[in-house]
C-alpha cells in the first residue's frame, strides 16, 4: 500500500623566510610526490567541526575525569562509559548545528568559532543520554559493536563479585549514566564561551528540542505496547523520538546562536524535519538490512526487540494472514532464531514494504535538498548541509 499525502509528517603559523632559491634546488634533487586529491571544500570543512567536536569533547571529559576520581575511584567506570560513547559516530547533531550558525547572519557581535564548535557539541552528549535510555527500553545487546551500557554494567557486577541481581545493577547503572551525559550537556553548552545573550536564544530551542525527544521515547515505548498504530503512528515516533532532535532543531540551535529570526527557523524547519525522517527511515533499513561489520551491531536486534518501524507498519497493510501470522509469532519474540528473521526480512521484501520505505527516503530528501538549494545560506554553508543531507540518508552505517 502506497503512502498517501495524510501519512506524511507537517510540515598558518608565521613561518621564517627562507631562501627561494635553496628550496628550488632542493625540490629539484628529490622525485615529484604523488599527493592525493585534495578533498571538496566542504568535505574538509566537515571534517574540520567532526575533530573539533571531539577535542571539545575530550577537554570537557578529561575535568569530569579527574572530578569523579577524586570522588571515589570506583566512579571511573561511569566516565569510561561516557567516554566511550563519545567516542564514536558520525557527528551529525553538531554538524547541522554549527552549519546551521555559519549559514544565516543575526544580531549583534558575531560569536566565536571555537566557542560555537563547543557549544554544539554538547549536543553529542544529548545523543548520547537518548542512546543509553534507548537500549535500556528495547533491550538491546549492543551498541557501535561493543556491549551496550546496561550489558557492560551487567558484567562489571559479575565480574567483581557484587550482591544482589546484576541485570538490575546493570540497568539502574546505564539508566544513571544516560542522565549524567543529560546533566553534562547543559554543563557544556552553559560554559562553552558564547555570550550571555547567545546562550539565552540557543536555551529556547534546546529546552524545546530536549522535551521533544523524551516525549518521543515515551511515543516509542507506546507504539511497543500496541498504541499509535499503523503508518501515521510510525512517521509520529519517528519525527518526535529522532527527525527534530537530528536535524531540525540542530540547525535552529545554530540560528538561535547566530541571533537569526522566525524566518530562519521556519526555513531550517524545511529542510530539517524531511531529512530528519528520512535519516531515521535509513537507520531503520539498516537495523533490519544492515551490515553488522558496518553498523555494529546485529542485524536481528531490532526484530528481535519488536521495533515498530515503519517497514513493520506497510508491511502489516499488505501482508495475506500468513504474513500476518508470521509478523505476530516472530517479531519481538526473543526466542525466535535466524531462520524466523530471516522470513520478516523476505516479508519484507516481498510485501513491498522496504521498496516503499526507500522511495520515502529518496523522496523526503530530495525534498530537503531543495529547500536546501533555495534557503538563504552562505554558499559555504549550503554546499556543507547538501553533503550532509546526502551522507545522512545514503550511510550504510
Amino acid at each position: 500500500m502506497a503512502l498517501t499525502d495524510s501519512a506524511r509528517i507537517p510540515a598558518a603559523p608565521d613561518r621564517m623566510a627562507r631562501d627561494t632559491r635553496s628550496v628550488i634546488a632542493g625540490a629539484q634533487q628529490r622525485e615529484t610526490p604523488v599527493l592525493p586529491p585534495a578533498p571538496p571544500p566542504a568535505a574538509a570543512e566537515i571534517d574540520r567541526v567532526r575533530a573539533a567536536v571531539w577535542d571539545a569533547l575530550s577537554d570537557f571529559l578529561e575535568v569530569q575525569r579527574e572530578t569523579l576520581a577524586a570522588m571515589d575511584p570506583s566512579l571511573v567506570p561511569v566516565i569510561d562509559e561516557v567516554c566511550a560513547l563519545a567516542d564514536g559516530g558520525k557527528r551529525l547533531r553538531p554538524l547541522f548545528a554549527y552549519w546551521g550558525w555559519r549559514g544565516v547572519s543575526g544580531e549583534g557581535p558575531r560569536e566565536s568559532d571555537a566557542a560555537v564548535l563547543r557549544a554544539v557539541a554538547a549536543l553529542e552528549f544529548v545523543h548520547a543520554s537518548a542512546l543509553v535510555h534507548d537500549d535500556v527500553m528495547d533491550g538491546a545487546l549492543t551498541r557501535r559493536g561493543r556491549p551496550a551500557t546496561h550489558v557492560g554494567f551487567a558484567s562489571r557486577h559479575g565480574d567483581g563479585a557484587l550482591a544482589g541481581d546484576g541485570d538490575a545493577f546493570g540497568v539502574g547503572a546505564a539508566i544513571l549514566v544516560g542522565d549524567l551525559a543529560l546533566v553534562w550537556s547543559d554543563e557544556l553548552l552553559r560554559c562553552s564561551g558564547i555570550s550571555p545573550t547567545a546562550l539565552s536564544r540557543a536555551r529556547q530551542v534546546w529546552d524545546t528540542m530536549r522535551t521533544e525527544v523524551t516525549a518521543g521515547q515515551y511515543l516509542d515505548l507506546l507504539r511497543a505496547a500496541g498504541g499509535l498504530p499503523g503508518v501515521q503512528g510510525a512517521l509520529t515516533v519517528a519525527r518526535y523520538k529522532s527527525a527534530g532532535y537530528t536535524v531540525q532543531r540542530p540547525l535552529q540551535l545554530g540560528a538561535a546562536i547566530a541571533g537569526a529570526g522566525e524566518r530562519t527557523a521556519d526555513v531550517y524547519t524545511a529542510i530539517g524535519l524531511p531529512l530528519g525522517e528520512a535519516f531515521q527511515l535509513r537507520d531503520d533499513v539498516l537495523g533490519v538490512f544492515g551490515d553488522p561489520s558496518v553498523t555494529g551491531k546485529s542485524a536481528d536486534d531490532d526484530l528481535r526487540e519488536g521495533k515498530q518501524t515503519l517497514l513493520v507498519a506497510l508491511a502489516e497493510e499488505a501482508a495475506d494472514d500468513e504474513g500476518r501470522r508470521l509478523l505476530t509469532e516472530a517479531l519481538g519474540n526473543p526466542d525466535a532464531g535466524p531462520a524466523e528473521f530471516d522470513a520478516l526480512r523476505a516479508l519484507f521484501e516481498s510485501t513491498g514494504a522496504r521498496a516503499q520505505v526507500e522511495q520515502r527516503i529518496a523522496e523526503r530528501t530530495a525534498l530537503a535538498r531543495t529547500a536546501i538549494a533555495e534557503a538563504p545560506l552562505a554558499d559555504d554553508a549550503r554546499a556543507a548541509l547538501d553533503a550532509l543531507a546526502v551522507a545522512a540518508t545514503t550511510r550504510t552505517a
